[in-house]
């Protein structure tokens, strides 16, 4: 590396801390860090810092990456739009590559009728939200505006996203902002140490069967109750990932959609991380039997290149917003960057490149492999439960039934696994004490053995440290 170029890269980390507030980070911390990576380049599946050091991407760069980085045909698609023009409004306009990917996400989402665009997973549930409240405004039941959600579910940092994606620990602070919302116990049913991997129903009364059963059976009583006020149930479809990666176990959506409709309220469908294959399905609705009212997509949906998010709705949904000018039904909602031609013709080609390398398929075959290595953990004695689908993995750690979450020499397990991780040359973020697979969705065999090799070694360590 030239010198000057070296000294120059040098500064960044400095100038780094001197400027940028990162997110969901003690700031102290991490300017007292003295080993900061800058990343400035990636090659497939790696990340490259500053001093040309590469790191294999092991969280998806927050769950959204699907091709890894560097040029590829969705990127070149993207500079071919640029080329042709940047940005042009959706207010009172029109462009071609939202036209384009509209049509395309309807044949792949079954039972919708119309696209709203947004900019990201968080927009995208704030659309959802105003929709469902909007709808019941334009039939004729305005007092049906209030919202259930799902205990544990995390729907983005916005207003009203955090209200039904309340997790007290990130937004206990901004409580007074909220608006009240019901909320139904979330699935988790947790497997005990010596069956992390094959939980059968045991038959007694802590059966998981009888727990989502239970579940079930409250969810239902909320309905029941306050139907008459609530315009929608707002749900992470077929897992909730950041309130502790819970996979939801046979039919338990299937059963919520059904109780939606016969309660009369909408069923929104958050699948911003969970839809595109992470799960191991293009569309996590259709395989759970669980046909919403509304459905959000994000993160891979432009393959991680691309801030664009979209809600998808019924033709029931949207005919409600039509009538004369002076009735004033037209929703009002709307972004800059709504609809912006970068971002749709990135998904176009995308989805593209998802037919055309038949990637669920490979995604599914990927997700058996992580479920036959996951076997390995079984003589852990941390291990309190593993929970797994598709490209989704959650190592929950406890010792002495408490969570792992300090190490003996006081060192959090959050920074420990994220520098001994970077050391091992693949970039890791836990959450909390639950230590995640989350990989790009086209990765290969080769790249997702490394990732869950330094999983396992990662393992190792912590027990030896608690």
């Amino acid at each position: 590396m030239d010198i000057i170029l070296y000294i120059a890269m040098k500064f960044l980390s400095k100038d780094d801390k001197q400027f940028v507030w990162h997110p969901y980070t003690q700031m102290k911390d991490w300017d007292q860090n003295n080993d900061n990576k800058v990343i400035v380049k990636g090659d497939g599946f790696y990340l490259i810092d500053s001093e040309g050091n590469k790191y294999l991407d092991g969280i998806a760069s927050m769950w959204c990456n699907v091709w890894g980085h560097g040029q590829n045909n969705v990127t070149e698609a993207m500079i071919t739009q640029i080329r042709n023009i940047q940005h042009s409004t959706l207010f009172g306009l029109a462009n071609e590559p939202s036209i384009n990917l509209a049509e395309k996400l309807l044949k792949i989402a079954k039972g919708m009728d119309r696209v709203f665009y947004s900019d990201n997973g968080s927009t995208a549930i704030e659309v959802a939200m105003k929709m469902a409240l909007k709808y019941y405004t334009n039939i004729g039941k305005p007092k049906k505006n209030r919202f259930i959600s799902i205990e544990n579910g995390y729907h983005g940092d916005t207003v009203a996203a955090m209200s039904v994606g309340y997790i007290r620990k990130y937004f206990g602070a901004y409580k007074p902002l909220l608006a009240p919302v019901y909320r139904a116990p979330s699935p988790l049913f947790k497997n005990n140490n010596n069956n992390k991997n094959n939980l059968k129903d045991s038959g007694d009364k802590n059966s998981s069967a009888d727990f989502v059963n239970d579940c079930i059976e409250k969810t239902e009583y909320i309905l029941k109750k306050y139907n008459t006020e609530c315009c929608a149930l707002v749900m992470e479809s077929g897992a909730q990932i950041a309130g502790g990666v819970i996979i939801y176990p046979q039919d338990y959506q299937k059963k919520i959609a059904e109780l939606c409709q016969k309660y009369d309220v909408l069923l929104i469908l958050d699948e911003i991380a969970t839809g595109f294959g992470r799960l191991g399905n293009m569309v996590e609705y259709i395989s759970q039997g669980s046909p919403p009212d509304i459905v959000c997509f994000g993160k891979a949906l432009t393959a991680g290149y691309f801030p664009l998010a979209v809600t998808l709705t019924t033709k029931k949904i949207f005919e409600s917003f039509l009538g004369d000018y002076s009735e004033n039904k037209q929703f009002y909602h709307g972004h800059t960057f709504t609809g912006n031609p970068i971002g749709c013709a990135t998904a176009i080609a995308n989805i593209e490149a998802y037919q055309r390398q038949n990637l669920i398929q490979q995604i599914r075959e990927n997700g058996k492999h992580i479920s036959n290595r996951l076997k390995e953990l079984d003589s852990f004695n941390i291990i309190a439960d593993i929970r797994h689908k598709g490209l989704l993995t959650g190592i929950e750690l406890e010792k002495g039934g408490k969570p792992v979450e300090i190490l003996k020499d006081n060192q959090r397990l959050n920074y420990f696994v994220m520098k001994e991780s970077l050391k091992m040359g693949v970039f890791l973020r836990p959450l909390g004490n639950i230590l995640m697979f989350i990989p790009p969705l086209a990765i290969n065999k080769k790249d997702l053995d490394k990732i869950i090799d330094v999983q396992f070694e990662l393992i190792k360590m912590i027990e030896s440290k608690v």
